[in-house]
């Protein structure tokens, strides 16, 4: 009972604090751009008319059919995308995506991974706990449970961005929630150097991370490996190689946006 309460009030001191950072160093909303002007909305770094319209479209978007290797909306196809039935075999079991990346959604990327709004992560944060925990990701692709992994960033990524965006998400992940009960999370990958993913091409991106990820502690049964962006899937399958060859039975892939 204690500890619930002290749960609950860590949480309104947290979202306090992002009131206060909204009123004093305003961010506004991520999307419009309009002052933000209640805990909710300073909370999630959307006004609540945009994170309705988001939420309405993403429900529109999930009864669609979606690969089921990839997770990435179908269009024409039936099943499998044609980049997943025309390319190697994935290494990954599965993956899960939440956000297309164009139009409003490239903002809200653009705004968390390279304005850094921190307060975007509590929206972020908020889908993949949901997700996770319902065992169901958007479209019906069921991935879980498992044990969230996330991908290693880049050597001196942090030193030259000053933060890693996933392992950020990370953090929230662990320590907030409707139940306040932190998800299970192994940091077991390390990343070798490489370039990076975003300068390269298709080929090039399918060769470049290839041997360059590595366990570096024992692995889960079961792993959702979480990324931010998905393009061809390459960074999941080198994850999912390195887990594999560590001993786990099954690797997932949950990605927030896909390209």
């Amino acid at each position: 009972m204690r500890d619930r309460f002290s749960n609950k009030l860590a949480d309104k001191f947290r979202r306090a604090v992002f009131f206060l950072r909204e009123y004093f160093f305003p961010f506004g909303c991520s999307v419009c751009g309009v002052n933000l002007l209640n805990i909710d909305e300073t909370w999630y770094g959307l006004c609540g008319c945009c994170r309705e319209k988001i939420d309405h479209e993403l429900d529109t978007m999930q009864a669609g059919a979606i690969c089921d290797c990839c997770g990435k909306p179908l269009i024409s196809e039936q099943d499998r995308c044609l980049s997943c039935r025309n390319g190697e075999k994935r290494v990954f079991d599965r993956a899960a995506v939440l956000f297309p990346y164009t139009g409003l959604y490239r903002e809200l990327l653009t705004a968390y991974k390279f304005g850094k709004n921190s307060a975007l992560g509590n929206y972020f944060s908020e889908k993949i706990r949901k997700a996770v925990e319902c065992g169901t990701i958007p479209h019906g692709a069921c991935i879980g449970p498992g044990t969230i992994v996330p991908v290693p960033p880049r050597p001196g990524k942090i030193r030259t961005n000053g933060w890693d965006q996933v392992e950020f998400l990370v953090r929230l992940l662990e320590k907030t929630g409707s139940n306040m009960k932190g998800l299970e999370v192994n940091r077991c990958l390390k990343r070798l150097s490489s370039r990076s993913q975003k300068e390269l091409g298709l080929e090039n991106r399918r060769t470049n991370l290839k041997g360059r990820i590595i366990p570096v502690r024992k692995v889960p049964h079961t792993a959702i490996v979480l990324d931010d962006v998905m393009t061809t899937g390459s960074t999941l399958d080198a994850c999912a190689s390195a887990l594999k060859d560590g001993g786990a039975q099954a690797v997932y892939g949950l990605c927030l946006f896909y390209d």
